[in-house]
Formats: C-alpha cells, sequence, structure tokens
C-alpha cells in the first residue's frame, strides 16, 4: 500500500522554497534522449508460484562466476571467502546492529569499527581512517570534495588510469559544486609513468589535487614519490585509488610514497562479487586532516572505572550533526561488510595476506608467461599485481562474447566501461586470483589459440 503522506500544498510549498515549480524540473539534467516514456509489455500480476518458476528460469541464462573459468577483474574480483567470515558476521548481535547511537550498549559494534580503522590504516601506511564509506566510487568522491575543503580550490586533475566509474562518480559529486575535473589521456598503456610529465606541467596554486590509481585500470604498478612531491610543492592533496585492496600485500603503501589521502575497494576481503555489491569504501588520511574527513571515527578510552571503552570519536555526518556542518551526506556504513573486511583480514593476519597477494602475483606471471607464446596478441604491462591488459588483432567485446559461449569469462574488454572510446576497442584487461587454476588457464589459453588461428 502507498503512504502518501503530502498535500498538493505541501509540495508546492517544498517545490517553492527550492526555486522549482514542479517535480519534473528536478531531473532536468537527465538527458532526454535517455528518457523513455513507453509502457512495457508486463502482466497485471501473477501468482507467487508464478513469480518464483519465471525469475529461475530466467536465472539460467546467466553464466555464474564461480563455475567457469573467471577472468573478469576491474574493480570486483572472485576471491576465496573462508567459512568462518560468514559464521561470525552472521552472530545476531552483529548482523541486526545499527548504528552505535549509544555506545554504552554498542561496545562490540563499536570496538569491531575501530580494528577495521587500524587495520585500514596499517594497510595502506596512513596515520588514521574512518569507520568505512559505501565502496570505493564514492569514497574517491569524498576524497576530491575533501581536498577541495581542505586546499579551498576548485581544480582537480585525474589521470584516465583510475577506474572509469570511479571518474563517473566523482563527476556526479563535483559537477553540481562547480569543481572543475580535467581529466589527463593516457598516450601509452605500457607505461604509468608516461601521463605523468603531462600532469606535472598542469599542477600550479590553483589545484586541489591530482587524483591517480595505483595500480591503475589496465594493471600497471608505478612509483608516485616524485608526483607526490610536486603536489605538495605547490600545496596541492594527492589522492591515491585501489581497486584490488590485496595489492597492499606486496606493493609499498601508498602512505610512504606521499599520498595524502587513500581510497580504496575493499570488495577483495571478505566480500563476494554480490553481482556489483553492496561493496565497502576504505578511506584513510593524515591526521592533520581528521576534521575535514567524511565519515566517523571510533575511538578507544577509559571508563570512570578505567576499564577500556569505545566511543564515536568524531562524527561529521549529516546524520549526528547540523546539516550545514557535515563534511558528508552519506547516511551510513557499509557496517556489515566493514566487519566481514576485518574478519577476513584477521584471519590471514600479515603473513597471510602477504602470502595470499603473492600467490595472486604468481599466478597472474603464469597466465601472462602462457599468452606470450600467442603471436597475435600483445601483451601491454610492463609491470602488474594479478591484473594485465592485452591489446588484440581484432574487438574485444566480439572476442569476449565467443569465449562465454565457450564457457570461460574471458576478462573485460575495457571499451565498456571507457564508453565507445575508439582507442580502446581492442583492449582486454584480464584479472587473476588464487581461484584461477592451470585448468582454468589452460581453457583461455585454447579459446585464444583457437580465435586467433
Amino acid at each position: 500500500m502507498r503512504y502518501l503522506p503530502h498535500t498538493e500544498e505541501d509540495v508546492k510549498t517544498m517545490l517553492s522554497e527550492i526555486g522549482v515549480t514542479e517535480i519534473n524540473e528536478l531531473f532536468e539534467d537527465i538527458p532526454k534522449s535517455i528518457i523513455k516514456n513507453t509502457k512495457f509489455d508486463l502482466p497485471d500480476h501473477k501468482s507467487e508460484i508464478e513469480v518464483e518458476r519465471y525469475m529461475t528460469e530466467l536465472s539460467k541464462k546467466n553464466i555464474i562466476a564461480t563455475e567457469v573459468p573467471f577472468f573478469i577483474g576491474a574493480g570486483s574480483y572472485n576471491h576465496h571467502i573462508p567459512a568462518a567470515v560468514d559464521h561470525i558476521i552472521q552472530r545476531g548481535e552483529f548482523l541486526t546492529s545499527y548504528t552505535p547511537y549509544q555506545p554504552e550498549i554498542s561496545q562490540g559494534t563499536l570496538q569491531s569499527l575501530y580494528e577495521f580503522q587500524t587495520q585500514v590504516a596499517m594497510i595502506t601506511g596512513m596515520e588514521i581512517a574512518n569507520s568505512s564509506m559505501y565502496d570505493g566510487s564514492t569514497a574517491s568522491a569524498e576524497a576530491v570534495l575533501m581536498a577541495t575543503r581542505i586546499t579551498r580550490r576548485k581544480n582537480v586533475i585525474i589521470s584516465e588510469g583510475v577506474h572509469p566509474q570511479w571518474v563517473e562518480t566523482i563527476n556526479t559529486f563535483t559537477k553540481p559544486l562547480g569543481i572543475n575535473l580535467s581529466k589527463i589521456k593516457k598516450q601509452n598503456l605500457a607505461n604509468f609513468d608516461e601521463n605523468f610529465e603531462e600532469i606535472y606541467e598542469l599542477i600550479n596554486t590553483e589545484t586541489a589535487c591530482v587524483v591517480i590509481q595505483n595500480p591503475d585500470f589496465f594493471g600497471n604498478i608505478g612509483d608516485f614519490k616524485k608526483l607526490a612531491q610536486r603536489c605538495h610543492k605547490h600545496d596541492a592533496l594527492l589522492v591515491v585509488c585501489i581497486n584490488e585492496i590485496l595489492s597492499l600485500g606486496l606493493i609499498e603503501p601508498p602512505g610512504e610514497l606521499g599520498a595524502d589521502i587513500v581510497v580504496c575497494e575493499g570488495q577483495s576481503l571478505g566480500v563476494g562479487l554480490s553481482f556489483g555489491g553492496p561493496y565497502v569504501g576504505l578511506f584513510a588520511t593524515h591526521k592533520k586532516f581528521v576534521r575535514n574527513m567524511p565519515g566517523r571515527i571510533v575511538g578507544q578510552t577509559l571508563d570512570k572505572n578505567h576499564k577500556t571503552g569505545w566511543v564515536l570519536t568524531l562524527n561529521t555526518r549529516e546524520q549526528h550533526i547540523r546539516r550545514e556542518k557535515a563534511t558528508s551526506n552519506i547516511c551510513t556504513n557499509s557496517g556489515l561488510c566493514a566487519l566481514a573486511f576485518s574478519v577476513h583480514l584477521a584471519l590471514l593476519g600479515n603473513t597471510g595476506f602477504k602470502k595470499l597477494a603473492t600467490e595472486n602475483h604468481y599466478r597472474a606471471i603464469q597466465l601472462f608467461d602462457y599468452l606470450k607464446t600467442i603471436k597475435k596478441i600483445k601483451l601491454l604491462n610492463k609491470s602488474f599485481f594479478n591484473e594485465f591488459s592485452l591489446e588484440l588483432p581484432s574487438d574485444a567485446s566480439i572476442f569476449v562474447d565467443y569465449a562465454s559461449k565457450k564457457g570461460v569469462l574471458a576478462g573485460l574488454p575495457a571499451d565498456r566501461l571507457f564508453h565507445l572510446d575508439g582507442r580502446y576497442k581492442n583492449i582486454l584487461v584480464l584479472a587473476v586470483t588464487e581461484l584461477n587454476t592451470k585448468t582454468d588457464m589452460n581453457a583461455l589459453i585454447k579459446i585464444f589459440k583457437d580465435y586467433f588461428k
């Protein structure tokens, strides 16, 4: 049953307050070309059993990632999740808990978030971390907004090596605020450092921040120490994005290379593919920027009896304080996903985290070496973690469709996320994790050889 509490007079008053005359004006930024006013050919109703049968048959058209050789990455990675993770997060005290408004009865939730923050700060090499964001893309947008607040500048430089969907999210958040995004195109996919010189020349006293990704969307790993120095010379901030959090098990933490804000997608630890969400965003920075950081921070303290306790130390989100004083309008964090991340990382420990990262890198090298035997494809990366790019002699999307019909999910055509940018038509991005067996790799190699005879 629909419940609409607002009268027509209420609606008119609210619209007048924000300066519009009708509700449709709120959607005027949506291009008319993508709005369809067609009626869908759907029945008025079906019984519950009929709907279940229909949806079950429809689901059979999907290829299930865990049942076929799977080489898709680009921000969503297929990793093994220990059974203990689900067992712990499904305990009633975790599964049903909500925002810890009353710390005296929320000590378990607060302690788990405190441990999460500690883990994130440690693996990113930063001083502080918040108690999670929605996902990596929204965390990256919040990082840009934070940089503009700190520097009081409106110009942002962003590398094309940043995940295209993250760039779109950043644009969505910043466009209404008059923030200028300068997107620097990669001239050579095989060289991460290639476009840094162009970025150097663009950094000036009007630059709020530079946004890069490492490893970048195409898998390249780079040393951005000099870029960080260049940013700091002009009092600009360096924002480093990380799609594959497991890479920090082997790669030097961005905080040790000069990053000012680090944002990550934490899905690889404890969180399944789940058709793209919900995921968990990680956000870390320097202590001096804490007042401008979005989200919440849990702190450790002592009660009057000198017993250890946990409290919400900083609440800069609009649900806790006056909206105009808030640093972010994100109203919650991905609490259960953050807990899953934290449990998985705790189960691995420092040694296990590094060992799992090494296993991923080793298997990626295996596939990389196998692909060298195929003369018609070009391997683009000089360095990588568990993801790398190929240049095919023909359209990558057509090849991937062919492979899927053969029962192999053979990577992601870059063109699909770069909105049919002609430069990426033949580029294929492959990801390899600990779940990819030698049999999986042989199946993929066979498809490559059969297709590119």
